[in-house]
């Protein structure tokens, strides 16, 4: 993404690299980044913007506690912001992504520092908030601390105390069903069925 006069513009280069990546035509995607300019003048969603957003998403859930996790997804540069780019780039993988781009994605939910590991403190963190999200069966907290540690123990292979990428995708590819049913949690925030 460009910027002319201190004002975001989408360059040809831009164009042509989203409608390959996102399956829009051209119109559609100058036409999403119009409406997101509208929305962003300075072409970068704030967290407070997100937050909004995640609001109006999910009207009948409490997504304070997992918007921030949420937010990492997009913010794939770490720079507090969500550009046009980014956004639109999660958007695809959401929708039409391989299995491992999707989960590569997931892993920065998990990943809450973004310092490309996942620790069993940030593991035991995210499954409370989760759960607070998802309301309905929530289970007591000796049964998130064993979801927890189970879902650790079975994705840090090496057990160095760290979960990377690659065992992240591993677990939730392989049949590691804690990794498994973590995974899918975090996939049904974005997808609101049909009460």
């Amino acid at each position: 993404m460009g910027s002319k006069n201190g004002k975001p513009v989408l360059r040809e280069e831009d164009i042509a690299s989203l409608t390959k990546s996102s399956g829009l035509d051209e119109a559609q995607v100058k036409e999403a980044f119009n409406a997101f300019v509208a929305e962003h003048p300075n072409g970068k969603m704030k967290p407070k913007d997100f937050r909004e957003m995640m609001s109006k998403a999910l009207p009948k859930k409490d997504a304070s506690k997992m918007e921030k996790h949420v937010f990492r997804i997009y913010d794939s540069n770490n720079d507090g912001y969500i550009d046009f780019s980014e956004f639109m780039l999660i958007f695809f993988i959401m929708s039409d992504g391989t299995p491992e781009e999707v989960l590569t994605k997931i892993f920065r939910v998990f990943d809450v520092n973004s310092d490309g590991t996942i620790t069993q403190k940030e593991m035991t963190k995210l499954i409370k908030d989760m759960y607070g999200l998802l309301k309905s069966e929530d289970p007591n907290l000796a049964a998130k601390e064993l979801i927890s540690k189970s879902a650790f123990a079975e994705m840090d292979k090496d057990q160095d105390g760290k979960v990377s990428t690659a065992e992240f995708i591993a677990a939730c590819t392989g049949q590691e069903e804690f990794s498994k049913m973590l995974a899918l949690k975090v996939i049904d925030i974005f997808v609101e069925e049909d009460a």
